[in-house]
Parts: structure tokens; sequence; C-alpha cells
């Protein structure tokens, strides 16, 4: 039987797929096989070597310790675009809440309580809470994941002109992106002349603090909108806030709010609000379920982040799964444990990812622990199981 630890409140949906036969679950374990959470922060926390893997029910993963993990050989999973709607939904509200004075008017119009002549009163104070609409006008939409291009899509049927970016746009995101949509191939190409930006991509090194005091007082039209729906260091708030003070911004909403976000005007702070609908939550749990069962019980790898998707329907009863670094000669080292011991590999599939690979190896018979260990000794081996 496996462990399988929560370290947050999973969503019951998610759970119930678990056969309470093969998986114990629990929000208290010290040994755990397997762990389940959203937000809880794990960079703190012994992993032991019989961890096989860590599923993420969301997308981002800054909150678990990915180097350890590969070094460790614990698959890490997310779930992409499990919450795609909710997210987009919420931009979508964004950019009329940046456009208009709804926040503040509601806020106001709460002040009027026990005012005579209310009626009087909202019509003659409502101009100082005027906007502009959306329809026809520019919006840079960066990063064109699986939220990216939702919001694009919806944007451009709600009559927006919209302009896309992202160096690494995959194959489906590209399908799925609408024709009418232009895609450049430059940061400064997609914001330039943009009333709004949108930021939808993952913070990484190469992306913290990509919206800066050089971009946002060289590049960015005077007057524009930013949305920040992904990670709050993917914009630099001194730098932020000095654009809204100079007028090159009106307004800035953040989904990730820091305290010095709080109590700025232009500053729309809104308490990380971008996946918590029910559906998305029945979402992702389902979605990283099922990533890790696949992976528990079959050595299948689905939206891992930190090793390759490996993903064959299994041919024998017997499966081997080894998890190694990305170097030479590992396969034919494989094959001759196997052919040493006279087992006859039915099919061999292959993966790599940056430093890291996986193997899954298909046999016709039953691989002893001595057989398994003759593998762990080769020299870049991680992790070997032996799934029956």
């Amino acid at each position: 039987m496996y462990n399988l630890l929560t370290l947050n409140k999973i969503a019951a949906c998610g759970l119930a797929g678990f056969d309470k036969d093969k998986y114990n679950i629990t929000d208290n374990c010290d040994n755990p096989d397997c762990i389940m959470l959203r937000s809880f922060k794990m960079h703190d926390m012994e992993l032991k070597d019989n961890l096989l893997c860590v599923a993420r029910a969301g997308a981002g993963v800054n909150n678990i310790p990915l180097d350890k993990c590969s070094e460790k050989g614990i698959v890490v999973f997310n779930t992409p675009g499990a919450n795609a709607n909710a997210v987009k939904e919420l931009v979508i509200a964004a950019l009329l809440l940046s456009s208009r004075g709804i926040i503040q008017g509601a806020q106001w119009a709460q002040t009027l309580k026990g005012t005579e002549a209310v009626e009087k009163a909202v019509e003659k104070g409502k101009s100082a809470f005027g906007g502009t609409e959306i329809m026809g006008k520019k919006i840079a939409v960066v990063g064109l994941g699986a939220i990216g291009v939702m919001v694009a899509n919806a944007a451009y049927a709600l009559g927006m002109d919209v302009v896309g970016y992202d160096p690494y746009i995959s194959v489906k995101a590209a399908l799925n992106l609408s024709r009418h949509i232009e895609v450049v191939t430059s940061l400064k190409d997609a914001i330039k002349d943009a009333d709004y930006i949108t930021l939808h991509v993952p913070l990484l090194d190469s992306t913290k603090y990509m919206i800066n005091d050089e971009l946002l007082q060289n590049s960015v039209k005077k007057g524009a909108k930013l949305l920040n729906f992904s990670r709050g260091e993917l914009a630099d708030v001194a730098a932020v806030k000095k654009a809204l003070a100079d007028g090159v911004l009106t307004s800035y909403v953040i989904d990730f709010p820091s305290e010095d976000c709080l109590g700025v005007d232009g500053i729309i702070a809104i308490p990380h609000l971008g996946a918590s609908t029910e559906e998305a939550e029945d979402n992702c749990a389902m979605m990283a379920a099922h990533e890790l069962m696949d992976y528990i019980e079959n050595g299948n790898i689905v939206n891992s982040v930190n090793f390759p998707a490996c993903e064959v329907p299994r041919t024998t009863p017997t499966r081997v799964v080894i998890l190694h670094k990305n170097v030479p000669n590992m396969l034919t080292r494989f094959s001759k444990v196997m052919a040493d011991e006279a087992i006859n590999i039915e099919n061999m599939t292959s993966r790599s990812k940056g430093d890291y690979a996986y193997t899954i190896m298909d046999v016709a018979s039953d691989v002893s622990t001595a057989n398994a260990d003759a593998i762990k000794e080769i020299d870049g081996v991680i992790k070997v199981r032996v799934i029956s």
C-alpha cells in the first residue's frame, strides 16, 4: 500500500478516484510514497528516499524544491490548463476593473448610507468613476500557454485587437489560438501601442522582473494598463509604482499582492483568486490524481515539470522504470543487465529533458531485486522501480 500525503485540502472528487486498497490517504505521514498539494511550501521538508512523486493541483510549482526533487528522482507533476478557464474569466473581469471605476465607485456608494436623497447623490457623484470601454482597444498577451490562449481568444471575441508573444509556444497552443490573432517575435513588439498588457508566463530566472523600469519607461504606451495573473515577481513593483506616478501606467491589477502593492493608487490587489472556483479546484484535483496514479501504477509520466514526458501502453505484466542522468550509453548498459539475466526486453522507450532522462522497459519475465539493484549501481542512475 502506498502512503499518499495531502499537504493541503484536496477536492474530494480528486481523492475519490484512489483505490483505498492501494493508497492510504492521510494528512499526517512522516514517510510518504507520494504527495498531493496546492500551495504548501515544501522547501524545508525532508524528502525521504522512498518518495516517488509530488502532484501539484495547480500550474505553479515555485513552492516545490524542483532541483532537490530531480536529484532524488522524485517526479513533480502539475496540472496545466485545469484552471485555465477560471483564470481567463478573472482576467476578463480585471480588464473591466482596470478600465472603469467599478471598485472605487462601489466603495463610494457604500459611504452614502444614511444620506438623504441617495439617488440624487449617485447621479451627482458618478462622473468621478467613469472609464473607457475595452472594445476596439489593443491588448498584448504575453505568454500563450493554456491560459494565455484562452485570454487572447476571449479578448478577440470581445472586439479587442489582440497581439500575442511567446517564444516557446507549443503546437497545441498554436492550433488553439484564433487565426485572427497576430503573434510577434519580441516582447517590445508585442507591447508597443498596447492599451493593455496581460502576463501569462511562468516565473523563471529569465522572466523575473521582465516588467522593469527600462521597459516601462521606454517601450510602454503612456496610459497603458498592466494585468498580472501569473506570478508577482514578473513585475518590479517599484518600477510599476513609478510608472503609475508618471502616468505611464494608469492601472496595475495583481492577483499576487505583496505589502508594497497595498494602499497604492492605481493598484488593484486581488487576493490570489485566479483559480479559486469550485470547478477549477475539482479539475486540478482530478487531473493531479490521475497523473499520480498513472505514474505509481504504470510508470507513465505526463505533465511533469522536472522529468520528460514518457507515456506508453503496457505490453507485458512487468515494467521496469529508470530515472537517470541524460548521459551516453545508458540504454546499452540497461540492456546488458537484462541480457546477462536472460530477461527479454519486449519494448523500451527513453526520453530526455535537460540533464535528466527516463526509460521504460517492458520485459517478458519477472525482475528480481538483484536485477533492479544491478541497474541501480550503474553510474548516473538515480532511481529504479519494478512495476508488476
